[in-house]
């Protein structure tokens, strides 16, 4: 019974070795093929980082303002006589847009002037009489007090009338109508609103630290996403001395014009305050930088071998730090160079000391303003 144990054990270490062997051999043959195996090259897509010259720009977020822009209203209240405009309507400085009624006032008119031609009449009967010496001094200046008084009492009813006649004090555009006929308008009662379109104010603020930066007369662009694709120039007309206490800002003023009225008051718009002083830069895509949490980086194009071209083009990742932005492009402080290659598309795909081909026919055109198609 011994012998037949010991002899199954033997078998069993037997059959044991020969498996464990067997898979032995078979793990150092995929080794062995596993270091013979050649990687082949990656496809990258590369760009050269190149100098330049950008512009020194202060960012800063706006609003539309009117040049001339104004709710009108009526000084004296009434009743809506007659309307002479419609909504939208352009109109020019003096035209007559609301009448309110003016009867009552109208007849009070016609009495005074009768009364008044008759201080008249009285007057230069007086002033007869005084020069033939015929009645007192004082009698002449009664008359001629009373005169001057029916003169100002109609001067004030002409001012009334005319205060009932709403005129539109500038040239410009319409709002929407806000008035209807028979209406009692009051005092503080909207009948539309006027806007002046041609020429419009930009109003912003810039953090202190910058406010130096900025001089009267500076180019001012503004884009906005009502106009895509359009960017409007204007410039710094005006720099308010007194800085916010609460945000440690300035807020300043441009001015430029609108001819197409495309820009309303109240529009909130991007602007760039364009300083005359240029810095070079060393520009890159902006798709070149692969960022993480431990820094910015790009994948350098190399020689695997300096002494032998044949050996091919490897990736050797380098640290970069960052500037401004603009468009499709980045400019990096530091970190790379001007000639030097780097992948330019899905760097996140790659690796360092991974060998690479390279291949531009599907790298897209990068762009310092893309104005893509907004379909």
């Amino acid at each position: 019974m011994t012998r037949k144990i010991l002899f199954a054990v033997l078998l069993v270490a037997i059959i044991a070795g020969s498996l464990a062997g067997i898979k032995t051999l078979q793990i150092r043959k995929m080794i062995a093929r596993g270091e013979s195996a050649v990687i082949p090259p990656a496809v990258v897509s590369v760009a050269n980082a190149t100098a330049g010259a950008w512009e020194t720009l202060l960012p800063a977020i706006g609003s539309v303002t009117a040049v001339q822009g104004v709710t009108l209203t009526a000084e004296v209240p009434g009743q809506v006589e007659r309307i002479s405009f419609d909504s939208g309507d352009r109109v020019l400085a003096g035209d007559v847009l609301v009448q309110l009624d003016t009867s009552q006032e109208t007849a009070q008119l016609r009495a005074l002037e009768a009364s008044t031609n008759l201080a008249s009449l009285n007057l230069k009967r007086m002033g007869s009489l005084l020069s033939q010496q015929t009645t007192a001094k004082a009698e002449y200046d009664t008359a001629l007090a009373r005169h001057q008084q029916l003169v100002a009492e109609m001067d004030a009813l002409r001012a009334l009338i005319a205060k009932k006649t709403v005129r539109a004090p500038f040239a410009g555009t319409l709002g929407i109508r806000r008035v209807n006929l028979g209406q009692n308008l009051g005092e503080t009662d909207p009948i539309a609103t006027l806007q002046r379109l041609d020429v419009v104010h930009v109003e912003f603020v810039l953090p202190q630290q910058q406010v130096p930066l900025a001089k009267v007369g500076n180019v001012v662009r503004v884009t906005t996403d009502a106009l895509p694709g359009s960017v409007l120039e204007g410039r710094l007309k005006a720099i308010e001395p007194l800085a916010d206490s609460a945000s440690r800002s300035v807020s300043m003023q441009a001015v430029l014009g609108n001819p197409r009225e495309l820009l309303r008051p109240g529009m909130f718009v991007n602007v760039d305050v364009v300083l005359p002083e240029k810095r070079d830069v060393v520009v890159l895509p902006a798709t070149a930088v692969l960022s993480a949490a431990y820094g910015n980086s790009v994948f350098l194009v190399e020689a695997a071998n300096a002494t032998d071209p044949a050996a091919g083009l490897v990736l050797r990742q380098q640290f970069v730090k960052l500037g401004e932005r603009r468009g499709d492009f980045v400019a990096v402080e530091s970190g790379v160079s001007p000639g030097h290659t780097v992948v330019s598309t899905g760097v996140f795909k790659y690796r360092h000391g991974q060998p690479v081909v390279i291949d531009n026919t599907l790298t897209p055109e990068f762009q310092l303003a893309p104005r893509p198609e907004n379909s």
